[in-house]
């Protein structure tokens, strides 16, 4: 017996301001699954739609279970019904003249000294009377919406059932156990599971990049339009200037129009239709994109009352307490929509990104820090001075009495001014900070992995400033971008993504492919060096000419398809890369052996160098890898050859205040050796670390699967990677004989500003004759 469960798609309906904090919930297009008898081993025997079913598996895992689940959604169910039922009852149903006693002639103020809640309070047919025509209609939506949500809880109820099924039955692992099983297990489980039960009957066996295609399909797009600049986010705003704009709303708005809305481009989750592969219909397809992109845009002109006043409701109920109680909440910064896409690999999912973004969030925000207005601060203090003391003298008066508190606005007053105050001390800078900006930027590359060309030896400019901060922005700038959502959101679909309709045509008939057994994919998530690489990043890895034969169109920016490349290679060590791949990263590890055994010979002008100097401040476990790596050449090193390698005592912290990383692997140092951390036989630290490893061996080892405890060495091998193939792009531009500079840069105006840092400071300094 068969059943097929499908699904229809949802109109448009509010958006959630936190949507980055669930990027990859399951498409809601259904799933064609056969069901047979619970007791027959090919229960999950040709899902049809793999995409929504591995999605839904690791949304599971990421969610913590069914049980966790369907509570979280039931509860938002009930968070949506309080909202609108709360908002109407305090519009409708309360004498606020009772409240505050504005009344003189109501005997409910006149014979009472002190007036209760349920004295203001309406009647029900008060309340029904003042009932208006807007409110009507604010109410039928709403509970339209509310009923769809419901429907989309069952809906999901059912197939998160069926996920249930399929770890508990098939990956033979408990909701309990969730929380202890890595992705990374969980997907070698799936893959035997496969060559059991034939999920997909169109190959024996999945790969990791199979998988990890079926899940990010989608994200995958939207990180090459992100790349190659396609979609139109930059917006001039008068007073403001040209501004990325990208919000929860819009991104809602583009994966409706580009992926799962009924005129999209792609007919169902894994196959783009047959008319945008055809060139001769490029226009044709072009002009109904536009018209598509204008009746979408219409839609939310129309629906922008009721979003916008949802936005102002959710984002009262949500961030009111948070403000009065930390009202320094809104001086704390979080990595925007744009910044998560910019510097978001190929074929990275969420855990995997937010690690990432984690751990550089500390060094980002010092780095923001620094970067204080001299005027802004002279206010600052002033407003601080002056709300500081009226709090201060209202609390205290009504410490000596307190009648003080019930004369009007006293505690309105300082409230406020307790606010201001909060708001105005954060403002203002650190006074023991130390200014390091090009050091604080190299660590964040280290970790975010991607920098625009003309960062680099300028960290220390507005410039560069600005343009990271539209990466790494103030949260109050995050809730003010998602509270005028509504109104631009419109603005940018009729009139600026509607003349990139031809572009967006192209781009998906030119960059997708057909994978057998599982679809169509965007090209870039190959990551084929030969078709999307870059010679200038290739170039500084090969001795000879690269393979690549990308157009310059073609070529992924800012290295990404080399490091999308690396990255995947180390969070998925058994897969199996095509030769083209296995070729680069066999050059890059001969290029850092050969680098290695030069160590101590002008330091200057090695990469390796420059990259273990900026690696080895980034904690105590991260310098002794680095000495590990310098020791463990197997011959001696002169004190002059490690010039520049900062060294930590063991157990101290670094320059940045960070613990120590790698505690867990016993990092001990000695007076004849250094040990370095336990690491696995695979990557590049280790590589570097073995006297005797063979040049022709794999960067990433033979070997082992990655373990919970081995993910913290796994991301210090991708930072020294990332750090030495920055460095050896840069100095191959170098060699060739140009540097980028900013239109209107001087470099040698600005250099004299800029600290000594290995990764960054280069681009200003010629290379030395030999």
């Amino acid at each position: 017996m068969s059943a097929t469960l499908e699904a229809s798609y949802q109109p448009l309906q509010p958006y959630p301001m936190e949507a980055e904090e669930h990027e990859e919930t399951p498409q809601d297009s259904g799933v064609m699954i056969h069901v047979v008898p619970e007791n027959s081993r090919a229960r999950w025997n040709h899902i049809e739609d793999l995409d929504s079913f591995f999605a839904r598996m690791y949304h599971y895992h990421q969610k913590h279970g069914f049980k966790c689940m369907m509570v979280q959604e039931g509860l938002e169910l009930f968070q949506f019904a309080f909202v609108v039922f709360f908002s109407t009852f305090l519009f409708h149903c309360v004498d606020y003249s009772i409240l505050f006693r504005d009344s003189k002639t109501n005997e409910k103020v006149i014979n009472k000294e002190k007036i209760s809640i349920s004295d203001a309070l309406l009647t029900w047919d008060q309340c029904w009377e003042s009932f208006g025509a807007v409110t009507g209609i604010c109410l039928f939506v709403a509970f339209v919406f509310w009923l769809l949500r419901v429907v989309k809880v069952v809906y999901h109820l059912f197939h998160f059932w069926e996920i249930k099924q399929f770890f508990n039955m098939a990956l033979k692992i408990n909701d309990s156990d969730l929380d202890n099983t890595t992705w990374h297990e969980i997907q070698c489980r799936v893959r035997e599971v496969q060559r059991e039960q034939q999920m997909c009957i169109h190959k024996a066996e999945l790969t990791e990049l199979d998988i990890y295609h079926r899940i990010l399909r989608f994200k995958n797009y939207m990180v090459a339009m992100i790349n190659q600049n396609l979609l139109p986010l930059k917006i001039s705003f008068p007073l403001f200037g040209e501004t990325i704009f990208f919000t929860s709303g819009l991104k809602y708005n583009l994966e409706f129009l580009l992926f799962c809305g009924p005129w999209a481009p792609f007919e169902n989750n894994w196959h783009l239709r047959e008319d945008y592969k055809k060139i001769a219909k490029r226009k044709e397809l072009a002009q109904h994109l536009s018209k598509h992109i204008l009746w979408v845009g219409i839609a939310n002109f129309a629906l922008c009352p009721l979003i916008l006043l949802w936005q102002i409701l959710y984002l009262f109920f949500n961030y009111a307490e948070v403000i009065k109680r930390e009202p320094g909440f809104m001086s704390l910064r979080s990595w925007s929509l744009y910044g998560r896409l910019y510097v978001r690999h190929f074929n990275e999912l969420d855990h995997e990104l937010n690690a990432r973004l984690n751990r550089a969030y500390k060094n980002s925000s010092k780095y923001m820090s620094m970067f204080t207005s001299p005027l802004t601060c002279v206010i600052a203090r002033t407003v601080c001075f002056i709300a500081g003391g009226i709090a201060m003298v209202l609390v205290l008066l009504s410490v000596y009495d307190e009648d003080v508190l019930t004369v009007e606005h006293v505690l309105t007053i300082i409230s406020v001014c307790g606010v201001l105050a909060a708001i105005s001390r954060a403002m203002l800078p650190d006074e023991n900070m130390v200014w390091c900006p090009e050091h604080l930027m190299t660590a964040i590359i280290a970790q975010i992995h991607y920098c625009p060309e003309h960062w680099r030896g300028q960290a220390h400019t507005n410039q560069v400033r600005k343009e990271f901060s539209q990466m790494f922005h103030y949260k109050v700038i995050h809730l003010l971008d998602e509270l005028v959502s509504p109104i631009i959101t419109p603005f940018v679909l009729c009139f600026h993504l509607r003349s990139k309709s031809l572009e967006i045509v192209d781009f998906f008939r030119n960059f997708t492919v057909e994978v057998a057994g599982v679809g169509d994919v965007c090209s870039f998530a190959l990551m084929d060096l030969r078709r999307h690489g870059c010679p200038d990043w290739q170039e500084s890895v090969r001795s000879h000419v690269p393979v690549t034969e990308a157009s310059s169109h073609a070529q992924a920016d800012i290295g990404k398809t080399e490091l999308s490349l690396v990255h995947f290679m180390y969070t998925n060590p058994k897969w199996v890369p095509p030769a083209d791949a296995q070729n680069f990263v066999t050059a890059f590890r001969n290029r850092a052996m050969q680098d290695r055994n030069q160590l101590g010979v002008r330091n200057e002008l090695n990469p390796l160098y420059s990259s273990l100097t900026s690696m080895s401040s980034l904690g105590v476990g991260y310098n002794s890898l680095v000495q590990s790596i310098v020791f463990g050449r197997g011959r001696g090193m002169t004190g002059s050859s490690l010039a520049g390698v900062p060294q930590f005592p063991s157990g101290t912290g670094s320059v940045q205040g960070h613990a120590d990383p790698f505690q867990q692997y016993n990092v001990r140092v000695r007076t004849s050796r250094i040990e370095g951390p336990l690491v696995p036989e695979r990557g590049l630290i280790y590589s570097l670390q073995q006297p005797g490893a063979s040049l022709g061996a794999s960067v990433f080892g033979e070997g082992r699967e990655m373990h919970q405890d081995t993910l913290e060495m796994t991301a210090a091998d991708m930072n020294l990677s990332t750090l030495y193939l920055h460095n050896l792009h840069h100095q191959n531009v170098r060699q060739r004989g140009y540097v980028w500079h900013r239109p209107g840069h001087d470099p040698a105006t600005s250099s004299q500003h800029a600290e000594t840092t290995p990764l960054l400071d280069t681009a200003t300094k010629p290379p030395r004759s030999s």
